[in-house]
């Protein structure tokens, strides 16, 4: 495991576990059919890429700051999935 650091490992890591919790949301969706769920799987699938790009990037911080707009991409369609969710139930 030569040229592989433990930052790199663990957001590797991170990146799988991510993407895991990505998948359960889907199926979650696919079962109830509530599209919180679609929008939870899609927001952590990009916090995923933000993992990885992050890995494979690391020695390039002119670019870092970029990744944080997937985080913030990720956030922001998680609140917009509570907050759509919290609307529709009002009838």
């Amino acid at each position: 495991m030569t040229g592989v650091t433990l930052p790199t490992f663990l957001s590797g890591l991170f990146a799988m576990g991510l993407g895991v919790i990505g998948i359960l949301f889907l199926r979650f969706w696919r079962q109830t059919g509530d599209g919180l769920f679609r929008y939870f799987a899609v927001a952590f699938w990009l916090m995923a890429i933000e993992q990885t790009a992050r890995a494979f990037f690391r020695q390039a911080p002119e670019i870092e700051g970029r990744f944080y707009l997937l985080r913030l991409a990720a956030f922001a369609l998680i609140l917009f999935a509570i907050l759509r969710k919290n609307m529709s139930s009002k009838d």
